[in-house]
């Protein structure tokens, strides 16, 4: 006779799995001949799948106030139709590169760059832009580590040692130089130095404000609505108030702890369900 607990454990992985996957692709199988050996900070990170949800959120968020990344979104995708494509595909290349064999990660990384050496326009000042500016990817690279490592900290380990954060950033870099960004943190207090450096490129529009709504309100297919408005409220907890008053986006208040909690009930779930603990 079936064990109830483990068909429902496996139903969920299964729900789960659905949720990041395309139509009949499988998942990507841990290597052990990745570029990242097995129980450092970035696989540990980026194996938690509230965190990197709430924090995926919060890094889109932050990219779409840089002028030249905003405008390749929105000339380049239709992300109004497929948002929930493209989150997925940024999704696998994450999960391809941390996990799967470094041949293939590598593949990843080539195909990117191959896509952002296509992917260039004119903003509306007039400006040349181009996805394969080191400074443009460098923003980009910049709060989506920032924003995996908080959704991390709030989520599952507060108390991560400081040595074990500045090796997540220093594993991470060696991405994010594949990718052509520069400058590239090594360190927490990089990170926050560069942050500070690249926030003088940013700027408000109603086209960003537009895909900051996209992004809050999209639901997958499958995806419990409470679900999802408890993963946005977290989310919009986690960026900075400078941010969300650019967004025009409000800090949850009274539904803040609820919020909280609900996902750290969803996430103490689904590492159970994944055997993470």
């Amino acid at each position: 006779m079936a064990d109830p607990l483990e068909t429902l454990r496996l139903r969920l992985v299964g729900q789960v799995r659905d949720l990041f996957n395309e139509t009949g692709q499988q998942p990507v199988p841990p290597s052990d001949e990745a570029l990242f050996a097995r129980d450092t900070p970035i696989r540990l990170v980026h194996a938690d799948i509230v965190g990197m949800m709430t924090g995926g959120i919060r890094g889109l968020l932050l990219q779409m106030l840089h002028p030249a990344a905003l405008q390749g979104v929105l000339d380049h995708s239709n992300f109004r139709a497929d948002m929930h494509g493209r989150l997925r595909r940024t999704a696998r290349f994450i999960a391809v590169t941390t996990f799967g064999h470094r041949d293939e990660a590598m593949k990843a990384i080539d195909r990117v760059n191959r896509i952002h050496a296509k992917v260039g326009g004119t903003l509306p000042g007039g400006e040349p832009y181009t996805a394969a500016d080191p400074r443009t990817l460098a923003w980009v690279h910049v709060v989506e580590a920032q924003s995996f490592l908080a959704g991390y900290l709030r989520h599952v380990r507060p108390d991560m040692p400081y040595a074990e954060q500045d090796e997540y950033y220093r594993q991470f870099a060696i991405i994010a130089r594949a990718l052509g960004a520069d400058p590239v943190p090594e360190s927490r207090r990089e990170a926050e130095a560069i942050f500070r450096e690249l926030r003088a490129d940013l700027k408000t529009s109603p086209e960003a404000r537009e895909v900051a709504q996209l992004v809050l309100t999209s639901r997958p297919e499958g995806t419990p609505q409470a679900l999802q408005a408890v993963v946005a409220a977290e989310a919009v907890a986690m960026v900075p108030d400078w941010a969300r008053s650019m967004l025009r986006i409000q800090r949850p208040v009274l539904t803040a702890l609820p919020a909280r909690a609900a996902t750290w009930g969803v996430g103490r779930t689904l590492r159970w369900a994944f055997r993470q603990t």
